[in-house]
């Protein structure tokens, strides 16, 4: 079994969410007591959020870099970051370390690959609605990409940043993204990307008729899934 390295705590809430699923995976497919080989490096999400809404991703790419460096340095064979919107500096971590860093829009297009989805809604920060980073690694995948309108991009930012990431799960803020959910795929959406680690704190396949992509299910999986490799 290949070492996991997690870099989570951004937030610690949907981390949880991370180790839970990886050990799952590795108890069905193992059986017995197996639980997966995993090292964890959280870091304080005040000063990556600090960083975030100052533009300063320099130093935000240090941080994981260096905590990148030290679970390699610990015996990593493969490394997560465990949120979408860092994955802003995914080229300068991996360019930091030698062993695979495993992005989470690789794993949420190979997903809508298999589901035959090729127009998907996303829902995220509004650093991963908004900006190239994520998007256009979907775009370039050959899927056409939509996100909320106006209003909605800062009301889907404040649900994640203020209430989901400070452990608050309120129903009025779930018939919001339902809401908008509905309303992206009325446009032609036909499957919703959670492309922000928390809101799978709160929308679920459930909830919606519309096929759901949960990037942190779907990125704990393949890196549970490569470690048995």
């Amino acid at each position: 079994m290949k070492m996991i390295g997690l870099i989570g705590g951004m937030s610690w809430e949907s981390t949880v969410t991370y180790y839970q699923t990886i050990n799952e995976h590795i108890k069905q497919k193992l059986g017995g007591l197996h639980s997966a080989e995993i090292l964890l490096f959280s870091v304080d999400f005040e000063e990556i959020e600090a960083c975030q809404s100052a533009g300063d991703w320099d130093t935000s790419a240090s941080i994981l870099a260096d905590a990148a460096c030290r679970l390699e340095r610990a015996g990593a064979d493969l490394i997560l970051i465990c949120t979408n919107t860092i994955h802003k500096v995914a080229p300068q971590v991996q360019s930091a370390i030698h062993v695979p860093l495993l992005h989470i829009a690789d794993a949420t297009a190979d997903a809508l690959k298999t589901a035959g989805v090729t127009d998907a809604a996303l829902l995220g920060t509004k650093y991963t609605m908004c900006q190239d980073f994520y998007r256009d690694k979907l775009i370039q995948a050959g899927f056409r990409v939509r996100i909320p309108h106006g209003k909605d991009i800062e009301l889907v930012h404040h649900i994640i940043f203020d209430e989901l990431c400070l452990g608050e799960r309120k129903e009025a803020s779930k018939a919001e993204l339902l809401r908008i959910i509905d309303s992206l795929a009325r446009e032609g959406a036909q499957g919703v990307i959670l492309g922000c680690t928390e809101i799978g704190l709160l929308i679920h396949q459930a909830d919606t008729s519309l096929p759901v992509f949960d990037t942190t299910l779907l990125h704990a999986v393949r890196a549970a899934e490569l470690s048995l490799l």
